[in-house]
C-alpha cells in the first residue's frame, strides 16, 4: 500500500484531531502519500482532496473539533453518491481510507467495503460512546469533563438561590454522559433513555433533600428520556420541569441545556492519548493487510477488530454506573 486517505465525518468530537494528526504522521513515517478529505463523505463525493504534509497537523493534537471539517452527508446512502465517493478515491489513487466517526459513518465505510472493495479502517469519533466494541470512543472523555466542569458553576448560583437544576445533556439513545457525568459532579439525580424516568419518584425525591435541609439540586437528563420509557426527541430538560412544576408548584427550578458545549473546547489527556493510538494503530492495520477492521480499545489497550463482527454487537447498558451515581445522593 503506497497511498491512504482520511477524513472525519458526522458529529465533530474532542480527540478527532489527535487521530487525524497520528494517522498522518504514522503514513509519513511509513513512506506512504496521505490524502485528507475535508468534510468527511460529502467532501469524498465532491472531490475536497487535500495531501498532508507533517506541517498539515502541527499543533493540533489538543485541539477540538476537527480541522479537515466534517459534515453529515445523506448523499452517501445513495448509490449515486457512494459511486461518487469511489470515483474520488480511484482519482487519487487512494487504496485504503482511515475513516473517523460514529455508527453513521462506520455503516458508510461497511458500505464502501462490502459493495465496493475499498479497505478502510474505522476510527470510533463520537462522544455519545454508543459503539458496543469498545469501553471508550474518542470524544465520551472529553465531553464528560465539559459537563462536569459546567455543573459544578451551576452549582455556585444554585446553591445561593435554594433552586433546583435540571440539566440536559447529549448522548443520543445512550446515557453515558449523563451517568459518567452525575458521578464527576455529584449530581442529586440522573434519567437517562435506557431506563426513563419517574416523575413522582423524582419529585419525591426533591421533596425528601428539602425535609433535609437541602434545597437545591443538580438533576442530569439525557436526551429522549420520557417517563415511559421512550425516546422522544425535543427539550427534555422543558419536559422535566413541567412535570416536577406540576408536584411541587412553589419549587425554584430551572432548565440548563449545555448543547454542543459538549462537543467543545480541548480533548482531555485521555482523549489525545487515545487518538494519537487509534490513528497510528490504523495506519499499522492498512500497512499490515489488515483491512476492513475497526479500532477500539478495552481494558486499557488498543486493538482492531473485524467491522462487520463489531457493528453487530449491542450496547449493553452500564446498569451499575446508573445506579451507582442515583444512591450516592440520598440524604
Amino acid at each position: 500500500m503506497k497511498t491512504i486517505g482520511v477524513l472525519t465525518s458526522g458529529g465533530d468530537s474532542q480527540g478527532m484531531n489527535a487521530a487525524v494528526y497520528a494517522t498522518v504522521r504514522s503514513a509519513l513515517s511509513r513512506n506512504l502519500t496521505v490524502y485528507g478529505i475535508h468534510h468527511g463523505y460529502q467532501g469524498l463525493i465532491n472531490g475536497e482532496v487535500e495531501q498532508m504534509t507533517a506541517k498539515s497537523v502541527e499543533g493540533i493534537v489538543h485541539r477540538g473539533g476537527t480541522v479537515i471539517g466534517t459534515a453529515r452527508c445523506p448523499e452517501m446512502k445513495t448509490v449515486e453518491g457512494q459511486k461518487k465517493a469511489v470515483a474520488t478515491l480511484k482519482k487519487y489513487g487512494i487504496e485504503g481510507l482511515v475513516v473517523i466517526g460514529g455508527d453513521g459513518s462506520f455503516q458508510g465505510a461497511k458500505v464502501l467495503s462490502t459493495q465496493y472493495g475499498i479497505k478502510v479502517i474505522g476510527i470510533p469519533g463520537t462522544i455519545d460512546n454508543d459503539l458496543a466494541y469498545t469501553d471508550y470512543t474518542l470524544g465520551f472523555d472529553s465531553a464528560v469533563a465539559v459537563v462536569a466542569n459546567n455543573v459544578t458553576l451551576l452549582r455556585d448560583t444554585m446553591s445561593c438561590n435554594d433552586r433546583t437544576c435540571v440539566v440536559e445533556v447529549m448522548g443520543r439513545d445512550c446515557g453515558d454522559i449523563a451517568m459518567f457525568a452525575a458521578l464527576a459532579c455529584g449530581a442529586e439525580a440522573v434519567c437517562v433513555p435506557e431506563v426513563g424516568y419517574d416523575p413522582e419518584a423524582l419529585a419525591q425525591l426533591v421533596l425528601h433533600n428539602a425535609q433535609m435541609g437541602k434545597k437545591d439540586n443538580i438533576i442530569i437528563v439525557a436526551e429522549g428520556i420520557r417517563s415511559d420509557g421512550t425516546l422522544d426527541k425535543g427539550r427534555e430538560a422543558d419536559k422535566v420541569v413541567n412535570d416536577l412544576l406540576k408536584r411541587i408548584p412553589e419549587l425554584n427550578v430551572r432548565g440548563t441545556v449545555l448543547g454542543h458545549l459538549q462537543r467543545s473546547g480541548d480533548a482531555t489527556v485521555f482523549d489525545r492519548r487515545l487518538g494519537v493510538e487509534m490513528g497510528d494503530l490504523a495506519v499499522r492495520c492498512l500497512v499490515d493487510g489488515k483491512t476492513d477492521r475497526v479500532i477500539g480499545i478495552k481494558n486499557d489497550a488498543v486493538f482492531d477488530e473485524d467491522m462487520l463482527f463489531a457493528l453487530a454487537k449491542k450496547k449493553q447498558f452500564n446498569k451499575r454506573i446508573y445506579e451507582l451515581a442515583n444512591n450516592l445522593v440520598k440524604y
